[in-house]
């Protein structure tokens, strides 16, 4: 099941419904724009318990910043069903019955890569300058893997507040403060906050990528837009999420952002922006220890064809 989220503008949080855990989301438009939500996302369960979380951020002043996150996330979408068919290729030219699908992780993988990539170059085609941020998050045995380009950014938290991967945004800030040059609660005020180094739809986008974490039952991942982590604070932003009911989690996290870009919070100064957030929760059935990662796609049927020949008939689930 693949959801792909485009130009909303949610009064409230919206509960998705996987079987795979608990996900909700919210995209909202500025409150001061005329113009449409720039972000989109998506949310991908696979067979063999694999989850994928997209979110892309058109970028602000820029032709098309909502055509540039739908081409990002379209491409996401598209490169997971080649994935998926991929694989069920395979499996279905292998001794089926041994389950054997462990080789599979690197079809996700590299899905993933040639997505940005995609993604890049049909905004590069474009020639109209058009660009976006794009963050993606695989959660699969027990893990999460993150992969992004630009400063929208994912960040997993513990029960008890623990960070256990959060990504580098790709901007002066970030990187000041990745390198310990300045405190989290100065980007907020600083006056670079809004300038990138990075993005899709740039000829020298590069994607970073980071190592599979180890994601326990009750830990909250977000993917988020800029527009949600420069109007709340890091330390409010990982109390509000790590615990308690994950739809109130992001119903209280979307009422601080608009107070905030409403001017109304004392301690931060607005920025009003659209504003994305992809929460996730692994069920605990499906959690489990990191052993061999896989992409399992459910076999193709092989049926005779005239003269004797093999080929698959397609069963694979999307």
């Amino acid at each position: 099941m693949t959801q792909v989220f485009l130009e909303l503008d949610h009064e409230r949080p919206e509960r998705l419904a996987p079987a795979c855990g608990e996900a909700v989301l919210f995209s909202s438009k500025a409150y001061d724009k005329t113009t449409g939500n720039e972000d989109a996302a998506l949310f991908c369960e696979l067979p063999g318990s694999v989850t994928v979380l997209a979110v892309a951020d058109g970028v602000g002043g820029l032709p098309a910043g909502a055509e540039a996150a739908a081409t990002a996330i379209g491409a996401v979408r598209r490169a997971i069903e080649r994935a998926v068919e991929r694989a069920a290729d395979r499996v279905a030219d292998r001794a089926v019955h041994r389950g054997d699908y462990r080789g599979e992780s690197d079809t996700l993988r590299s899905a993933i890569f040639d997505a940005f990539e995609d993604a890049n170059a049909k905004l590069l085609e474009k020639g109209i300058g058009a660009a976006t941020t794009l963050v993606v998050v695989e959660v699969r045995d027990g893990t999460a893997r993150a992969y992004h380009a630009g400063d929208s950014g994912a960040i997993l938290v513990g029960q008890r507040g623990r960070v256990r991967f959060e990504t580098i945004p790709h901007s002066p800030v970030g990187y000041g403060v990745a390198a310990g040059m300045l405190e989290p609660s100065q980007t907020h005020h600083h006056e670079e906050r809004h300038l990138l180094s990075n993005c899709v739809g740039s000829r020298d986008m590069r994607v970073e990528v980071g190592a599979p974490v180890k994601m326990a039952a009750r830990d909250t991942l977000l993917l988020a837009t800029d527009g949600v982590l420069e109007n709340v604070e890091r330390r409010v932003l990982i109390e509000q999420i790590r615990t308690g009911p994950l739809i109130q989690a992001a119903t209280d996290l979307q009422a601080r952002l608009r107070l905030t870009m409403a001017s109304v919070d004392p301690k931060l100064p607005a920025h009003p922006d659209d504003a994305t957030a992809l929460l996730f929760r692994t069920a605990p059935d499906r959690v489990r220890g990191p052993v061999g990662i896989r992409l399992q796609a459910e076999p193709r049927e092989r049926t005779p064809r005239e003269g004797g020949s093999r080929d698959g008939a397609r069963r694979g689930r999307r």
